[in-house]
């Protein structure tokens, strides 16, 4: 027959075990609290902070515009038709239309910008688009009279071809007008689009 003090001794154990057990269940239920609340703002966040819906149904969306690659030779300006996000506005497609040059051909064609660089940002004003690169535009380019006109009026035709509301073209590097890339193309005036380079032929699919 257990004495007093046994009997104490269980009940101790048993309050204890009891104490040990709701603190776990606490402790899970908080836990599982947690990341239901966790689950549901992030299944909410859409509806607690709506995104733009006219940006988000641009990026849905896709413009297919004609970019202007380089010839094998560098002689001549190659069509490449290609789907872009479309942009929200004439800016915003200008940039997505650059930077889809930048990306480059996917037809065989030439680069007509260094894979490196990257463009900042786009303002347009009465008719002329600024581009605005980073300084690999001009560190990384290969230089040379064809290489330079081809960097210059392939972004010049692209950009007038596909957004009416672009006559011409300025350059920058990081936020400063540039004279020239590499001293083969005067730059100091906003530049035209030059159809005679343009090779006619059907641009790719």
């Amino acid at each position: 027959m257990a004495t007093k003090r046994q009997r104490r001794t269980e009940e101790f154990k048993t309050r204890k075990k009891k104490k040990t057990f709701r603190l776990f269940f606490i402790l899970g239920a908080v836990l599982i609290g947690g990341g239901f609340l966790a689950f549901m703002f992030w299944a909410l966040s859409d509806t607690i902070f709506p995104p733009d819906a006219e940006e988000a149904a641009a990026k849905r969306e896709r413009k297919e515009v004609v970019l202007y690659f380089s010839d094998a030779n560098e002689r001549f300006l190659v069509a490449e038709k290609r789907l872009v996000p479309k942009g929200k506005n004439t800016a915003a497609q200008a940039e997505e239309i650059v930077k889809a040059l930048i990306e480059g051909p996917k037809l065989g064609q030439i680069r007509t910008i260094p894979a490196g660089a990257k463009l900042q940002g786009v303002r347009i004003a009465d008719g002329t688009a600024t581009l605005n690169f980073d300084n690999p535009f001009i560190e990384q380019h290969p230089g040379g009279t064809a290489s330079e006109v081809a960097t210059v009026y392939s972004l010049v035709n692209t950009l007038t071809q596909n957004l009416t509301e672009i006559k011409k073209v300025r350059f920058q590097v990081g936020g400063k007008d540039v004279t020239t890339i590499k001293g083969h193309v005067d730059l100091r005036e906003p530049i035209d689009p030059n159809k005679d380079l343009v090779k006619q032929t059907a641009a790719g699919g």
